[in-house]
């Protein structure tokens, strides 16, 4: 689609790295397994958006996690005249996301993203692109996942009912191989738009 990818956790994790005033009060809160708040996540999204390759639209990953989230969001795309093309709900129960995450490995040097078992890389433990040292986020260990799991399940899980009756609305399984659910994808978003 030739959109750009809009991660706020990659977002966040930049600022972080970067030593900046926002980064440094979401890093406490990111490490705990909780949500960072909603004012700093919407004020990252807002400058994003103003970025000229954001005109056609993004895809969002990881955003809006929050019903104020959701509101601020349609806020703001309605002051550029614009709306959500397509919601896509991923589901997938929670040891499936406990394996996912708690599998991903992280290039420390070029950010590719590898799994211990679905995408390994060549070597273990080494970045194929840059030969970087592979590494598993903090926040990627199972008893922080579970317990992102319980903040998503008393925080974002109704996002589902707010977006469910939009006609943009679509479910996609995440089960299966990634080429499985891409394909998945690729249909949901043709039905969407």
């Amino acid at each position: 689609m030739d959109l750009p990818h809009v991660s706020t956790g990659d977002m966040l994790r930049a600022s972080i790295q970067s030593g900046r005033e926002i980064g440094l009060r979401a890093a406490a809160v990111m490490e705990s397994g909780a949500l960072v708040g909603d004012e700093i996540i919407i004020g990252i999204v807002g400058e994003r958006l103003s970025l000229p390759d954001a005109a056609a639209g993004v895809v969002f990953d990881g955003f809006p996690r929050t019903i104020h989230q959701a509101h601020a969001l349609d806020t703001l795309l309605a002051a550029h005249g614009d709306e959500i093309g397509a919601v896509l709900h991923l589901d997938l129960d929670d040891e499936g996301i406990v394996e996912r995450l708690s599998g991903r490995r992280v290039c420390s040097k070029c950010g590719a993203i590898y799994h211990i078992r679905y995408h390994a890389p060549a070597a273990y433990g080494v970045c194929d692109l840059c030969g970087g040292a592979l590494l598993q986020r903090d926040d990627d260990q199972p008893a922080i996942i579970r317990k992102r799991l319980a903040v998503y399940q008393a925080e974002t899980a109704p996002l589902i009912a707010y977006y469910h009756e939009r006609p943009t609305y679509r479910l996609v399984s995440g089960e299966g191989e990634a080429d499985e659910v891409f394909s998945r994808i690729v249909k949901a978003v043709g039905a969407a738009g």
